[in-house]
């Protein structure tokens, strides 16, 4: 069945009709004490009259085609507006860009500056001074330093996220003014819950900053997720509550004040997502952050730690990485499954060997509840082919009921294998295509599948996919086989489901040659399907 062609979004034909009606005008800009004309031909209307996203958008359009000037910028800058970012136009923002802001956009809720680094602190405290609404600020790679944090702890109180990477005048005493309002002797920032401070390093003693960063996270009571290299050692400080040996800057209350406040039965803190978390120091942030939803974990070489310790009851998103040269085994991350499976959401696993057949499977048996999986392994030592007398690599049809049920919320899957493994051994190459083929049976509402380097044929698997009932494969938007083994007759296959293709990778597919890519480029121009497709 011909697929209908994709309509346009509203805010997409609003831009087109705008832009169909361009004019040329002359601006007067009295903004910087002088008089500029300026031919600007890309003013398309009433700018009044255009929802604020709308407007974003516009701006965001002729700021990716360096077609925006300071002149433009000027005009779209209305009071209506919500959201603006000037990350795409950092060189036009000036003083003067940020005093129109102060004057025009008083309605402002989230703004980012990201890279706006030719506007001054003492503007840019006026700026923050001015606007008391905002809810999202961005101030990566800004002129921000101690002055500009003081003023949004004491002005911005609704303010929920902020970024401050890589801020070269921002200091580790700096996130002190953010977090407390020396003048009025209280605390600030009661609703900030993400704060983005990579980049921010000491001067010259790292505890400077882990002393700060362990302030920061008593004094934010709402503070979800900190984002800084030195956040472990601010963690391990307020497990241990070793505050003796850390010296209190003058006009800001001790760690020991502040822990004192915090502390009920024990010393816990409300963060919900945690980054970097080395096997070695589980324990600690199981401790310190019972709370925690998204959490990432790289383990090493090293012998492993009892996964007993993964305390987290809230878990529903799990990325964990082997960081080191041996990798670990699939099989080991069994006990975290079973243990928290059935509460996660999202489940990323990393440099494995998919050393036992079996692993794979066994996985997503304890994880019902996925909308998003991924995985790249590298594959085991052992015999590519069977022995004589033993079965042939092909699953026979008994072994698609592997996964003990089906997975009606997952969206999005991937599953790669190192480029560098030219097969597997003959066992887990028939027991992941079954595996597969089960899952993408039983995978109504999937999105995105990738599939990735796999050294053994997907045809089989697609074919057992398409054969059987139900709605598999009728949500698939986006697929990519780069380096698999599929053959032209399966993926025309594919082409003639009834669903919402619209991007397909074949890059590296060994069996795809240029006669197969142009006989999928008919068929798609013969069934006026709307796909994009990769190869080579």
């Amino acid at each position: 069945m011909p697929k209908k062609k994709a309509v346009a979004p509203l805010s997409t034909l609003c831009l087109g009709n705008v832009a169909r009606h361009m004019q040329s005008v002359w601006v007067k800009d009295y903004s910087e004490n002088y008089l500029d004309e300026y031919q600007f031909r890309y003013v398309m209307g009433p700018f009044n009259e255009l929802a604020g996203c709308l407007v974003q958008d516009l701006l965001q359009l002729l700021g990716e085609s360096r077609r925006l000037t300071r002149a433009a910028l000027h005009l779209l800058l209305v009071p209506h507006l919500t959201a603006l970012s000037l990350r795409c136009c950092p060189g036009l923002v000036s003083n003067a860009i940020t005093q129109l802001i102060t004057v025009r956009c008083q309605n402002l809720s989230s703004l980012d500056l990201n890279g706006c680094s030719r506007v001054p602190t003492a503007a840019l405290v006026d700026l923050l001074e001015g606007l008391p609404r905002l809810t999202k600020l961005g101030l990566a790679e800004t002129q921000a330093n101690t002055q500009v944090l003081a003023a949004v702890g004491s002005g911005c109180r609704r303010l929920r996220e902020l970024d401050l990477s890589h801020c070269r005048k921002v200091a580790p005493d700096s996130l002190l003014h953010l977090a407390y309002d020396q003048t009025e002797s209280a605390l600030c920032c009661p609703a900030l819950r993400v704060l983005l401070a990579e980049g921010i390093e000491p001067k010259a003693h790292s505890q400077d900053l882990v002393r700060a960063l362990a302030f920061v996270l008593l004094a934010l009571p709402s503070l979800e997720f900190l984002a800084n290299s030195h956040v472990r050692e601010a963690l391990c400080l307020l497990h241990t509550q070793q505050f003796s040996g850390t010296q209190g800057s003058p006009g800001f209350p001790s760690l020991e004040e502040l822990a004192r406040r915090r502390q009920g039965a024990r010393l816990t803190l409300p963060l919900r997502r945690v980054e970097e978390v080395e096997e070695p120091f589980l324990a600690t942030f199981c401790a310190v952050c019972p709370e925690v939803a998204e959490a990432a974990v790289s383990l090493s070489d090293g012998p492993g730690a009892s996964w007993g310790s993964l305390a987290w009851s809230r878990l529903t998103q799990l990325t964990v990485h082997c960081t080191g040269h041996q990798g670990r085994g699939l099989a080991e991350m069994l006990p975290v499954a079973q243990g928290l499976g059935a509460q996660l959401r999202s489940l990323s696993l990393h440099g494995f060997c998919y050393d036992d057949a079996f692993s794979f499977c066994a996985l997503l048996n304890c994880c019902p509840k996925l909308t998003a999986f991924s995985s790249h392994l590298s594959a085991p030592a052992g015999p590519v082919r069977p022995a004589d007398g033993e079965p042939a690599a092909e699953p026979p049809d008994w072994e698609l009921d592997l996964l003990r049920h089906p997975f009606p919320k997952l969206r999005h899957f991937s599953l790669g294998l190192a480029s560098s493994c030219e097969a597997l051994p003959w066992q887990h190459a028939a027991v992941l295509g079954a595996s597969l083929a089960s899952l993408l049976s039983h995978s109504p509402r999937l999105e995105t599948l990738a599939l990735l380097s796999l050294p053994f044929s997907l045809d089989g698997v697609f074919q057992k996919v398409l054969a059987a009932p139900g709605a598999a494969l009728r949500s698939l938007r986006e697929l990519s086989l780069a380096e698999s083994q599929v053959s032209s007759p399966t993926l025309h296959c594919l082409l003639a489901l009834d669903n919402e293709l619209r991007s397909l990778d074949l890059a590296g597919c060994p069996a795809i040659h240029r006669r197969d890519y142009d006989q999928l480029l008919r068929t798609v121009s013969k069934d006026r399907l709307e796909l994009d497709i990769a190869w080579q």
